[in-house]
């Protein structure tokens, strides 16, 4: 039988899902918000575990969503929406119909055994560049993205978006700068630190075979102390 379309913005969903814009329900409840046909899709294909996907049926007009939602249906729970719900959930303009509610994954070290190459940043402050990171990564072809020391959360809207998709394909570890360096040094990988103030020319640089690019924050940029193994403008 075909669900009942939720006209209410007082809807429970609804307000559960309005609420996943805050990052204290985020990490209270392990649930993010993924806006969107292309970053829907990214994370049906990639099967990650989707609570709900609530669509509007006026405004997911494409083919390809149609597509999405038979797919999807496989794995998740469809809930369709009035225009006016999804528009009061959405943050784009002109929203493209459809959101998911999707379970957070936390990787741990040392479920990456496959990585050989990858960036890390201590401290992120912006969830923009944490996006954009993790898609440069992607074209890259790099296995990793490591977040050390806290920071801007992984599941804001705004890095979510900025990944285009990169989220679902590529692991991210959440840890401390401490234990991420016992980690490198354990896997033998070369360091390798972003300075504004180091002597070596990156355009001469060679890496070793596995390597990982080290970015302190948009702010303070990497502590004074040594810590990486090759230090490159």
């Amino acid at each position: 039988m075909d669900k009942s379309t939720i006209t209410s913005l007082s809807n429970p969903l609804i307000k559960q899902a309005r609420a996943l814009r805050q990052r204290k329900e985020r990490m209270e409840t392990g649930l993010f918000l993924v806006e969107g046909i292309h970053h829907v899709g990214e994370a049906v294909a990639a099967n990650w575990e989707i609570q709900t996907i609530l669509y509007a049926p006026d405004m997911l007009a494409s083919d390809f969503g149609r597509q999405l939602l038979r797919h999807a249906a496989l794995q998740a729970a469809l809930q369709p929406v009035s225009a006016q719900v999804m528009e009061s959930l959405a943050e784009k303009d002109n929203p493209q119909g459809i959101l998911a509610i999707v379970g957070q994954k936390r990787m741990q070290l040392d479920e990456l055994v496959s990585v050989r190459t990858g960036a890390a940043v201590v401290s992120p402050q912006d969830p923009g560049n944490v996006g954009t990171i993790l898609r440069t990564l992607d074209a890259a072809g790099a296995d990793a993205l490591f977040l050390l020391d806290g920071g801007v959360d992984l599941y804001h809207p705004t890095s979510v978006r900025a990944s285009m998709g990169a989220l679902f394909s590529k692991p991210v570890a959440q840890t401390t700068f401490a234990e991420f360096m016992d980690w490198k040094k354990r896997g033998g990988f070369q360091l390798i630190g972003t300075s504004a103030h180091a002597d070596s020319d990156y355009r001469n640089f060679r890496p070793k075979p596995s390597w990982l690019l080290l970015f302190g924050s948009e702010q303070k940029g990497l502590s004074p102390e040594p810590c990486a193994d090759e230090p490159v403008p």
